[in-house]
């Protein structure tokens, strides 16, 4: 079952495609990756925070058509646990031992919608500054790797 990062937007920039393709090849060795994005909503001019939720809540409607009952839903969130590299390679391979299928969401540049925090099994926290989701989506995958690295105790810099 591949691991899939499911997130809100289109990756714009080249260097970010790059950086999600690069870390994607050389996961390939390790497990399936399947990256998929969903449209986002855009934003108009003075909106307020229920109109925020709105568009939060329809990006949510989109994110859950690709997620199943049976996966393991991880939701990135500033508000959530945080866990060391470590940690997280830990909690990786404990999942595929499972033969769980695991889903990483990351929302728009609002963040996620009450409709995928509820369906998460765990929220995660990479940080508690904020960072742009699309440059996210690499942060993710490069630890994703490093998770790897450590679980097959092969040397990765540090």
């Amino acid at each position: 079952m591949p691991i899939t990062v499911l997130s809100v937007g289109k990756l714009k920039e080249k260097y970010l495609r790059a950086a999600c393709d690069e870390y994607t090849k050389r996961l390939s060795r390790y497990d399936k990756i399947k990256l998929i994005e969903v449209p986002d909503i855009p934003e108009k001019i003075n909106m307020n925070e229920a109109d925020i939720d709105k568009i939060k809540e329809q990006e949510g409607i989109k994110l859950l058509s690709h997620i199943s009952p049976d996966d393991f839903v991880i939701a990135l969130c500033i508000e959530a646990e945080q866990l060391s590299s470590e940690e997280f390679a830990e909690k990786l391979l404990e999942l595929r031992n499972l033969s769980r299928n695991i889903v990483f969401v990351i929302g728009g540049s609002n963040g996620l919608g009450n409709n995928i925090i509820s369906r998460s099994n765990i929220r995660l926290s990479f940080s508690k500054l904020t960072f742009p989701h699309q440059l996210m989506r690499v942060i993710l995958l490069e630890q994703i790797y490093r998770a790897y690295k450590m679980i097959s105790k092969e040397r990765y810099h540090k």
